[in-house]
């Protein structure tokens, strides 16, 4: 009985990390991207289909916008959830699924 409850005590997993994918609006920072992620959804009480627009800012470890540029603008990205790396960035570059049209 008490190896039961130590299990349940530590946790046996902390599940899947949550995922997104959206475009990259911004390439500018160092090992950071910003990603914008849209979503229809309906009205809670008129029930019209909106579009819904958030930003993440995520991290990209291989990205160093001035000497090495990894991830371009336009990009289809798909992010992950992780552990807070800064105030703001709580979200990392899983993969880039597509490269942006070059004009």
């Amino acid at each position: 009985m008490s190896e039961q409850t130590a299990d349940h005590a530590h946790g046996e997993g902390r599940g899947r990390p949550k995922t997104r994918i959206g475009i990259v609006t911004s390439n500018k920072m160092q090992k950071t991207v910003v990603v914008t992620v849209r979503r229809r959804a309906a009205h809670g009480q008129y029930g019209k289909i909106q579009t819904l627009r958030v930003k993440y800012k995520a991290h990209a470890e291989d990205h160093d916008y001035p000497k090495k540029i990894s991830i371009n603008e336009g990009d289809k990205v798909l992010i992950a959830e992780t552990r807070p790396m800064s105030k703001d960035k709580r979200w990392r570059v899983a993969k880039v699924l597509e490269k942006a049209a070059k004009a």
